[in-house]
């Protein structure tokens, strides 16, 4: 039996929803669980989209050959890499994202305003079960007796603190919608200010500084959008004041009645230090001047094994390395052009206070953030930060407000994309068939063979230099 149109909508976005959820919240949670789901959602995406036919663009000419010429530049920069098949998978990775972030737009294209509010309840919900897991963590570890308390085993669901940070960049953004819109009751707002104070904690304790960053960043650009921007830029900087006095209460004043050493300050990471970028930055350099048109291959940057990590922790280092120098312009191009059209929008309506006005904001405010982390950070190459950059931009693409109708949509053109899309996904799942079962000893023989530390990348053993094909 088919379903109807409302039921498939309802039906992928209670999977995604549940993916979402998994990805972060369950405890066994980490990198190499958060990439199957990415591909799980990769999978619900593609079948949602073969099930949907636009009847208008979701982006224009110049955009969609942008794309093609990115893609097409990535496959004969993989058939050209030293191992093909890791670099396709990026490719198909890249793609796979598309296709999520195709299929967030097209949901809330047939859905309407009414899923905005299912979008805010489910950033609400995630950021409030991850709350209680650190506050139930941190009042776990005061009763322990324990007389060294570290900040950084309180943080769960993530492989790494800075991982979870990326998340929070995504995040601390949207969930000060609520607080932005005019007819929400007091104790609604307090409650969600309230959740926003404990996220900004958590972004406290862990000390990632690109989160810091990409925050202070967005909340510069948006204080210049208008009026709007300088409410959302003041709940901020409110929370920040409430999770900095919560740290307080807890990490010195608390921990100093009890007798308890923090292992792991805050204090600690107010540094100016590249926390050893620099090696993998000059490699990626390096890299770029050997071949700078193809690149070594998408993913390849991971073959070129090195004691820090399996990307450069640096977006622009990474695609100009790995994709090559023109991809990386193309890139560049398109994200300048998409932000830019999105800035036009937000500039026209900045005296606008309706919800769908405010949540093009805070989705701005996300991407913007997420991006100026992605210059310090891994942001583009851990698999919970890929789907929701996927998310953020597809709703972005749903909300966006054309200058002109951008006319119907191509068959021939939509067809293609379903084509790359099954095949994307595809050859995701099948790498993760073939390697699942083999994931913790891959893990353990690479630690057992002198090295410190994982380095992910697809994988949380991501060095795909030691592997064979």
């Amino acid at each position: 039996m088919s379903l109807s149109p409302q039921q498939r909508d309802k039906t992928f976005l209670v999977i995604a929803a549940c993916l979402l959820a998994l990805g972060i919240c369950a405890p066994f949670s980490g990198h190499d669980w958060q990439r199957a789901m990415q591909v799980a959602m990769g999978l619900g995406a593609v079948v949602y989209g073969l099930t949907v036919v636009p009847v208008e663009r979701l982006v224009d000419r110049p955009t969609a050959l942008g794309l093609v010429l990115i893609v097409g530049l990535g496959l004969v920069s993989s058939a050209l890499a030293h191992q093909p098949l890791w670099a396709f998978t990026e490719v198909a990775l890249f793609i796979s994202c598309g296709a999520i972030a195709v299929a967030v737009a097209l949901l809330r294209r047939h859905a309407g305003e009414p899923l905005d509010r299912v979008l805010i309840l489910m950033v609400v919900l995630l950021c409030l079960i991850k709350s209680i897991q650190y506050l139930y963590a941190g009042a776990l570890a005061f009763a322990s007796g324990a007389r060294v308390l570290d900040p950084d085993a309180l943080l769960s669901g993530f492989s790494n603190k800075r991982f979870y940070g990326q998340f929070q960049t995504l995040t601390l953004p949207l969930l000060a919608l609520p607080l932005l819109m005019p007819k929400v009751s007091r104790s609604v707002r307090g409650a969600v200010f309230a959740l926003l104070c404990v996220w900004w904690l958590i972004a406290i304790s862990g000390g990632t500084r690109g989160t810091w960053l990409g925050m202070a960043v967005a909340g510069v650009v948006l204080a210049l959008l208008g009026p709007w921007g300088r409410r959302w830029l003041a709940w901020q900087l409110a929370a920040v004041c409430g999770g900095l006095l919560l740290y307080t209460a807890l990490f010195t004043l608390l921990t100093g009645a009890l007798g308890v050493e923090v292992g792991s300050g805050v204090s600690d990471r107010l540094t100016t230090s590249l926390s050893g970028r620099g090696p993998i930055w000059w490699q990626a350099w390096h890299m770029i001047a050997e071949r700078p048109w193809l690149g070594f291959g998408p993913m390849h940057f991971a073959d070129i094994a090195n004691p820090v990590a399996a990307h450069p922790h640096q977006a622009i280092l990474q695609w100009a390395s790995e994709w090559g120098v023109p991809s990386a312009l193309c890139v560049a191009a398109l994200a300048w052009r998409g932000g830019w059209a999105t800035l036009c929008v937000l500039r026209a309506r900045a005296c606008s206070t309706e919800r769908v006005d405010l949540l093009r904001g805070c989705l701005f405010a996300a991407l913007l953030g997420a991006l100026t982390q992605a210059m310090v950070d891994g942001v583009i190459v851990m698999p919970n930060s890929q789907v929701w950059l996927a998310l953020v931009v597809g709703w972005l693409m749903a909300l966006h407000v054309w200058r002109a109708a951008p006319g119907a949509s191509l068959p021939w053109a939509w067809a293609g994309w379903r084509v790359a899309a099954v095949l994307s996904v595809g050859l995701l799942v099948w790498v993760v068939m073939r390697d699942a079962p083999h994931i913790e000893q891959a893990q353990q023989d690479y630690l057992e063979g002198g090295n410190q530390h994982l380095q992910p990348r697809f994988w949380a053993q991501g060095v795909i230099a030691l592997r064979r094909q």
